[in-house]
């Protein structure tokens, strides 16, 4: 008697939209194929510049600026069989939808400016979270967005896109940490710290020298 193989469940990566004030999960929006390359970069905020003395040279000012990019492809070529020739149009613009204001809070603005109102307050958006695994929950800002559509079926469908991403993560610089960002930024960076505790230390003989 045979036995049913188990094939593992396929963890995708994705962005989930937030409320900001209570953290009620908004909408969850699952890349269609994780990228094969994902590019992390930190700019450093050390103190001081190339003059400073060696006290303040050591020090940090707060977290690292870390940026991420990364390419997810779409392809609509099994909805198109299915005859939804628009299903790609629908992937594309949730994923645009996240870098535009809400018609609602235009309309609003535009209202109030319209009254004469001397302070236009700017649009809150809901609070942006990058998942890629249980490990990285992000708070992120989306600073860059670039689509590319390849291939279009007879009423101009495109059938595959390429999704370029920037993402800068936010820290408690940025949102404050009694925020439902700083609570995130924080436990992302406890998390970093339990795993670099687990990384076995190379003895100096590894390096060529005896002592320091």
């Amino acid at each position: 008697m045979g036995y049913p193989t188990r094939t593992p469940q396929l963890i995708r990566g994705g962005i989930v939209l937030a409320d900001p004030g209570s953290g009620q999960v908004l909408r969850v929006i699952a890349l269609q194929y994780n990228p094969d390359t994902l590019t992390r970069s930190f700019q450093i905020r050390g103190v001081g510049g190339d003059s400073a003395e060696f006290t303040e040279a050591m020090r940090l000012r707060g977290p690292p600026i870390e940026s991420i990019k990364l390419e997810a492809e779409l392809d609509a070529t099994d909805r198109m069989e299915a005859g939804d020739g628009s299903s790609l149009h629908a992937r594309l613009a949730q994923i645009e939808a996240l870098v535009y204001p809400a018609t609602g809070s235009l309309r609003a603005n535009a209202a109030e400016a319209a009254a004469g109102s001397i302070e236009i307050v700017a649009m809150q958006a809901p609070l942006t979270l990058f998942v890629w695994s249980k490990s990285r929950v992000l708070p992120v800002r989306i600073t860059e967005l670039s689509v590319t559509e390849e291939s279009f079926d007879a009423a101009l469908n495109p059938i595959r896109a390429k999704i370029g991403l920037g993402l800068r993560v936010l820290t408690i610089d940025d949102a404050g940490i009694q925020s439902q960002a700083g609570s995130l930024f924080m436990a992302y960076l406890e998390q970093k710290e339990q795993l670099a505790g687990r990384a076995a230390n190379a003895a100096l003989a590894t390096l060529g020298i005896s002592g320091i």
